[in-house]
C-alpha cells in the first residue's frame, strides 16, 4: 500500500546579489493558523503565523494589529537565565524587531479593515552568525501572502550595511564592527515604507543611495511573494464588512462644516485650544440629533469629520496657503529655550523646549558594575551607554495613571541611543558607565529628537567629552496625488504628524547624519522628495546645533564636585589573581578600608582596574595599594619591610604586600652570627634592606641589611663554604 503524505509543503527561494540563498516554505508547520511560513537563510530558521479575528468587534474604527516577535534560546543551544529558565517577556531587542514589522504592515491593511490580526514571528533555530531581525519583516509578509486577510502588500525588510565604502544587503554579525551605516529598510514592490538605523556622520547622498540599494532588493523578495500567493490561490482575498456608510450624512458635514474647520485651522492657535475648537464644532453639528440617532450616527459623524473636514483642511491650507496650524512656514522651526545644570545635584542636566514640546534629560556616571547587562539569544556582553526615555500621561494632558512601559518608548528611546552613541567616546577614552533619562513632561511633535538635543545637552554639562554635538529633527510631508502638489514640513507638530503623509526623524552632527527613522503612509513617494525632506532637515538640524552650542559650547573641563571620581590603570595580566586575593580576600580588604569601589576586567595580555570613589584621598590610597601588589622588586633597590618569620638561617621579610624575601642569617650585619637569637631580629619588627639579586637555581630574591650598614674598618671577608644540595633542601623546607 502506497504511503500517503501527511502535508504538502511548498518552497520558493530568493538568492542575494552574493549568492547567498533565503527559503520561504509554507505547508509543513502551523497549519491551522491563516497563513504560516518557515523562512530559513543557513541555519536560521523563523516561523511567521498569522491569524485574523473572522470579523471586527463593534465599534472598533481602527486596525488593531498585534505583532509579536520573539527569540527562543534553544535556537542555539543555550538556556535561558533567571530562577524559571523559560523565556519570559519580551526583552528590548525583541520589542524593537516587532516594531520594525508593525510599522511596514500596518499601513497597508484596507482603511475599513477592523478584525483583530495577530502576527507571531518566532526564531526557532539561530546560526551565531546571522542576524534574524533582517528576516523578520520578509518571514511576517510571507506569512499574511500565503492567507486569505485583505492586504495590500507583499513587503519585505532587508538591512543595508555600508563596509569600506561598498553597499552590502543582510551583513553577518561579523561584518558589523567595519560599517559606517546600517539601516533597516521595509518596503513593497513599488515604494519604500519604513527606514531606520544608525550611521557615522554619513552624507545624505551616501543615506539615499543605501535606501534605493536596499529597495532593488525587496523588489525580488515581493515578486517571490506575490508568485508563492497565486501558485496557492491565496492572491484572492476574504470579503468582509467592518463599516457601514451615510454618503448623505457625509455630504452634508463636508459642505456645512469645512469652511469653519479650515477658518480654526488657519487661526493659529496653540494645541490644546486647536483641539477644543475642532471638539466644540464636531459636537455643535451633532447636537442636531437625539440620543437614539447618535447611538448609531456619532462614530459616523467623527470619521467623517476627521477625515473629510479636520484633515483635508489642514492639507489644504499647507498645500494651497504654505501656512501651518500654528502659522509657520514649512521650513520654520518652534522657538527654542534651553538651559544646562537645571538639575544641582545631578551628575548632568539639560533642559530642551521646542513649541510645545519640552524634555529634561539627566546623565549619572557609573562604574563597570553598573553598565547594562545583555543576556540575549544572539547577543551576549554589556553596554557601557544606555539611554533610557519616558512618556508619562501628563505631558500630553491626559488624565490617566502611567501603567509599565510601552513599546513606544522603548522605540523612541532606542532611537535616541542610536542618535548620540556614535559621539560619546568608550572603553579607554572614558572608563564610566554612562546613563541618560529624558523625561518628556509636554509633547506636541518630535518628543524622540527633543531627546537627542536634551542628551547632548546633559552630556556636556557632565563633562562628558562629547566628541561633538548632536540635535534632531522631524520632517513630516503632505502631498496631493491628483494635483501633485506636496509640501516637506520642518518640525512637525503631533497633528501634521497624525494628519500627514510622512514622519522623517534625522539626527546628526555638523558633519553628517548619526540615526534615522522614517514612516511613509502613502503610495509613490518619489526620491526627489526624500532629497529635499533630507536636505531641508540637514538644514534645521544645523539651525538647532547653533542654538545648543550658545547653550553651551563644549564639555566641561572637568566633572562637578560630588561627581565620583573613576580612575583606570593597566597591570600585567598574570598579577589580577593577586590583586584579587584568595576568594576575593585582598581586592575586598582594599576596597572596605579605602571606601572605594574596584572593578578588574580582562582585556587581551592585560588588566583594566577601575578605582571608582568620591574622596581623591581614598582613591590614591588604593592605586598605591593595587600598585605595591603588583609591582616587580628591582634589584638593587631598598625597601622598608616587616619581618614576618624566623627560621634559623634568617629571616623572610615582607618588601611589598604579598611579596616576601629571605634575609640571610649573613647578611644582618658585618660581624658574624652563630643563630639568629644573637641578631636581636623580632617578628614583626620593621627592616631596611636591599634587594641585592636572585638565586639562580631557585629564582628566590636575595636581600640584605649589612649592604646598608658602614663597613667597618679593616674588615676582611670570611671564606665562607659552598652551600651544597642538602643545605639548599634544609633552606627550603624553612621556607615552606
Amino acid at each position: 500500500m502506497e504511503e500517503k503524505k501527511l502535508y504538502n509543503a511548498v518552497q520558493k527561494f530568493i538568492t542575494l546579489a552574493d549568492g547567498r540563498e533565503i527559503m520561504i516554505e509554507t505547508g509543513k508547520l502551523a497549519k491551522q493558523a491563516d497563513g504560516s511560513v518557515v523562512v530559513k537563510q543557513g541555519d536560521t530558521m523563523l516561523l511567521a503565523t498569522v491569524v485574523a479575528a473572522k470579523d471586527a468587534k463593534p465599534d472598533t474604527d481602527f486596525m488593531p494589529l498585534q505583532v509579536e516577535y520573539k527569540e527562543k534560546y534553544a535556537a542555539c543551544g543555550r538556556y535561558p537565565g533567571g530562577f524559571m529558565k523559560r523565556e519570559g517577556k519580551a526583552n528590548d531587542s525583541e520589542v524593537l524587531v516587532a516594531r520594525l514589522i508593525d510599522r511596514a504592515l500596518r499601513p497597508l491593511f484596507p482603511s475599513d479593515y477592523h478584525a483583530e490580526v495577530y502576527v507571531t514571528v518566532n526564531l526557532i533555530s539561530a546560526d551565531k552568525d546571522i542576524q534574524p531581525d533582517a528576516l523578520a519583516g520578509l518571514a511576517a509578509s510571507a506569512a499574511l501572502a500565503v492567507s486569505d486577510i485583505p492586504f495590500g502588500g507583499p513587503i519585505s525588510e532587508v538591512r543595508v550595511a555600508r563596509i569600506n565604502g561598498e553597499y552590502c544587503i543582510n551583513p553577518t554579525f561579523s561584518q558589523m564592527p567595519d560599517v559606517d551605516l546600517d539601516i533597516m529598510v521595509g518596503g513593497t514592490i513599488d515604494n519604500i515604507l519604513m527606514v531606520e538605523g544608525e550611521m557615522k556622520e554619513v552624507s545624505e547622498e551616501v543615506m539615499l543611495g543605501a535606501i534605493k540599494f536596499a529597495h532593488e532588493e525587496i523588489k525580488k523578495h515581493c515578486a517571490v511573494q506575490i508568485e508563492l500567493s497565486k501558485e496557492l490561490g491565496k492572491d484572492v482575498k476574504r470579503t468582509y464588512c467592518h463599516e457601514v456608510n451615510d454618503e448623505e450624512l457625509k455630504q452634508t458635514i463636508i459642505a456645512e462644516l469645512y469652511d469653519k474647520a479650515y477658518a480654526i485651522a488657519t487661526s493659529g492657535t496653540m494645541k490644546h485650544e486647536r483641539e477644543d475648537m475642532f471638539n466644540a464644532l464636531e459636537a455643535e453639528f451633532a447636537a442636531r440629533y437625539t440620543e437614539e440617532e447618535l447611538v448609531e450616527k456619532a462614530p459616523l459623524i467623527h470619521r467623517y469629520f476627521h477625515d473629510y473636514v479636520q484633515k483635508k483642511a489642514m492639507r489644504n491650507m499647507i498645500l494651497d496657503e504654505g501656512k501651518r496650524l500654528d502659522g509657520r512656514r514649512t521650513d520654520e522651526i518652534r522657538p527654542i529655550w534651553c538651559e544646562t545644570d537645571y538639575l544641582p545635584a545631578a551628575h548632568g542636566s539639560g533642559l530642551f523646549t521646542r513649541g510645545e514640546t519640552q524634555a529634561l534629560a539627566t546623565v549619572t556616571l557609573g562604574t563597570k558594575m553598573d553598565e547594562k547587562v545583555k543576556d540575549e539569544v544572539l547577543v551576549q556582553g554589556t553596554e557601557q551607554f544606555v539611554l533610557h526615555y519616558n512618556f508619562p500621561p501628563f505631558s500630553t494632558g491626559e488624565a490617566k495613571a502611567a501603567r509599565g512601559l510601552s513599546r513606544r518608548e522603548i522605540g523612541h528611546g532606542h532611537l535616541a541611543w542610536r542618535a548620540l552613541k556614535p559621539m560619546i567616546p568608550l572603553g579607554e577614552e572614558n572608563p564610566y558607565a554612562v546613563r541618560v533619562v529624558s523625561d518628556i513632561l509636554e509633547s506636541n511633535g518630535s518628543s524622540s529628537m527633543a531627546t537627542v538635543c536634551a542628551g547632548t545637552l546633559a552630556l556636556m554639562d557632565a563633562g562628558v567629552k562629547l566628541r561633538k554635538p548632536v540635535s534632531g529633527i522631524a520632517m513630516g510631508l503632505i502631498s496631493d496625488s491628483e494635483s501633485g502638489k506636496w509640501a516637506v514640513l520642518s518640525d512637525i507638530l503631533g497633528d501634521e504628524d497624525h494628519l500627514g503623509d510622512m514622519d522623517f526623524k534625522v539626527t546628526g552632527t555638523r558633519d553628517g547624519i548619526t540615526a534615522t527613522q522614517m514612516d511613509i503612509k502613502v503610495d509613490g513617494l518619489s526620491y526627489e522628495v526624500l532629497a529635499a525632506a533630507l536636505e531641508q532637515a540637514r538644514k534645521g538640524r544645523l539651525h538647532i546645533l547653533d542654538i545648543l552650542t550658545d547653550c553651551i559650547a563644549a564639555p566641561r573641563a572637568d566633572y562637578k564636585p560630588f561627581v565620583p571620581r573613576l580612575v583606570q590603570i593597566h597591570i600585567p595580566k598574570d598579577s589580577i589573581g593577586a590583586v584579587i586575593g584568595p576568594g576575593g580576600k585582598v581586592i575586598q580588604e582594599i576596597q572596605k578600608q579605602t571606601g572605594t569601589t574596584i572593578t578588574i576586567t580582562e582585556d587581551d595580555q592585560k588588566g583594566i582596574v577601575d578605582v571608582f570613589g568620591v574622596e581623591k584621598s581614598a582613591i590614591d590610597a588604593a592605586l598605591q595599594r593595587i600598585k605595591e601588589i603588583v609591582a616587580v622588586p628591582e634589584i638593587g633597590e631598598t625597601y622598608h619591610g616587616k619581618i614576618k618569620s624566623i627560621v634559623p638561617f634568617g629571616a623572610f621579610v615582607e618588601i611589598m604586600p604579598g611579596k616576601e624575601a629571605l634575609l640571610h642569617i649573613s647578611e644582618i650585619d658585618w660581624k658574624r652570627f652563630e643563630t639568629m637569637e644573637e641578631s636581636g631580629l623580632k617578628e614583626g619588627e620593621m627592616i631596611d634592606v636591599k634587594l641585592i639579586g636572585v638565586d639562580e637555581k631557585t629564582g628566590k630574591l636575595k636581600l640584605s641589611h649589612r649592604a646598608l650598614l658602614p663597613k667597618p674598618e679593616g674588615y676582611v671577608e670570611r671564606e665562607r663554604r659552598p652551600r651544597g644540595d642538602r643545605e639548599r633542601r634544609r633552606d627550603d623546607r624553612h621556607r615552606d
